[in-house]
């Protein structure tokens, strides 16, 4: 049995290629999950494109991307994933359902077109596949491996998963905005009791007061719902490209502070999901 998962990008918006970011890193959303004998890829972020070498590398011939939506962050590193050019290799794309197109094959058939980009997707030569998710969908993707979505409040529309095997629960809910004093019940939903919660933070409470309506959130509320659901651990995700490496070490302490499972996503860090350690449940409650 395996279930791990790998930050390849952990950065929101824009890519950050600074000295001041290496500790957390600069890429854009993008990580990999072995599980059940299957790679799932979540997000095609510029992480993409190290994730797409290492593939080859290994001679993976098989993977199915998960995205959360199809902003550019999430997207960009697509266009460079070295695996999607060989014709021994089969890629289902899964994403919801896109208003004005008819799958996200058609996002990617764009972006790849003339003058925005030299090469385009039929240059491609792996076998791709590209399916329409519909928000609530349960994907049965191998024996005992469920895959379950969630709505979230992003412009545009996002999708949340919850990946479950071997009696572990990764969730990844990026991006997505909180509504101050609610708690979002789609996400309490979707994370209830899980090891591990992967949660938009990209902003600190004094920036999310002038970006209400941008579509993200902060580690504060990453805390007050993982505390109601009973989930394990939070890992603070889609770091603002304004976020050093010295004020993310200032957040992820915070975070820590305010909920003892808390710890923010470093580019290049393995989580054994089946072999995860304790975690020491603080009893300070958090203000």
């Amino acid at each position: 049995m395996e279930f791990t998962v790998k930050f390849w990008g952990v950065r929101g918006t824009f890519p950050c290629a600074y000295a001041s970011h290496l500790t957390y890193g600069g890429n854009t959303s993008c990580l990999e999950v072995s599980v059940g004998g299957r790679t799932l890829i979540l997000d095609a972020g510029t992480g993409l494109r190290a994730l797409g070498k290492r593939l080859m590398r290994d001679r993976i011939k098989q993977a199915t991307l998960l995205l959360s939506h199809a902003h550019w962050d999430h997207i960009n590193g697509f266009p460079f994933f070295e695996a999607g050019y060989c014709p021994d290799f089969q890629m289902e794309v899964v994403a919801r359902d896109l208003t004005g197109c008819e799958c996200i094959g058609d996002v990617f058939t764009s972006c790849m077109e003339k003058p925005l980009f030299p090469v385009p997707l039929k240059t491609m030569r792996a076998e791709l596949g590209f399916h329409n998710l519909h928000v609530g969908d349960q994907l049965d993707m191998a024996p005992g491996l469920v895959v379950k979505t969630g709505e979230l409040n992003h412009p545009g529309g996002a999708v949340g998963y919850r990946i479950e095997y071997g009696g572990k629960a990764f969730c990844y809910i990026t991006d997505t905005e909180h509504v101050p004093g609610q708690l979002d019940q789609n996400i309490l939903k979707l994370i209830e009791g899980a090891d591990v919660v992967v949660y938009d933070a990209t902003y600190t409470e004094a920036e999310y007061a002038t970006r209400q309506g941008w579509g993200h959130s902060t580690w504060n509320e990453g805390v007050k719902l993982v505390r109601e659901a009973d989930a394990k651990r939070l890992c603070l995700f889609h770091h603002d490209p304004d976020h050093d490496d010295q004020m993310m070490a200032a957040i992820e302490r915070d975070a820590r502070n305010g909920f003892a499972g808390a710890f923010a996503a470093r580019e290049g860090v393995v989580l054994d999901m089946l072999n995860l350690p304790q975690v020491a449940m603080s009893e300070r409650a958090y203000a």
